[in-house]
C-alpha cells in the first residue's frame, strides 16, 4: 500500500503571527493571503505549471491541538481511509475526527514525540 505521497503543506505557529507573516512577505517575498498563508503552485524544472500545490501558512498554532509543537507538516496520501486503517492496527494514535471537504479529506496521527501530522488525501482533480 502507498503511504505519503508528498507534502502538502507547513503550517507553523508565532506568538504575533501577523509580525511574521510581514517579516515573510517584506524580506522573502512570500505572496501572503488573508487567511495567514500562500499556496506554492507546482511547476515542472522547465517553469510548466502542473496541477497541485504546497500550502505554507503561519497562525497561532491553535490547530496543532493536543500536539504540543509549534510546526504541523500535512502529508499528501493516496488512500486516505486505508491509511488511518493501518495506522491504528500498527498502534499508532491516530485522531477519531476525519474532515471532508471540496479541499479533500484530511486525519490526524500522534507522532511518538507529541507532534500532531495531518494527512490530506486531494480531490480527485490535484
Amino acid at each position: 500500500m502507498q503511504r505519503v505521497t508528498g507534502i502538502g503543506g507547513v503550517f507553523f505557529s508565532a506568538k504575533n503571527p501577523a509580525s511574521l507573516q510581514a517579516w515573510y512577505k517584506k524580506h522573502l517575498g512570500i505572496d501572503l493571503q488573508e487567511w495567514g498563508g500562500t499556496a506554492f503552485r507546482w511547476e515542472n524544472f522547465d517553469g510548466t505549471p502542473i496541477n497541485g500545490s504546497t500550502i505554507w501558512s503561519i497562525s497561532d498554532g491553535s490547530q496543532f491541538k493536543p500536539g504540543d509543537a509549534t510546526f504541523m507538516i500535512n502529508y499528501r496520501v493516496a488512500d486516505l481511509y486505508a491509511l488511518i486503517n493501518v495506522l491504528r492496527e500498527e498502534g499508532c494514535h491516530v485522531l477519531d475526527k476525519v474532515d471532508e471537504s471540496d479541499f479533500g479529506i484530511f486525519a490526524w496521527v500522534i507522532d511518538p514525540e507529541g507532534n500532531k501530522v495531518e494527512l490530506w488525501q486531494p480531490p480527485a482533480n490535484q
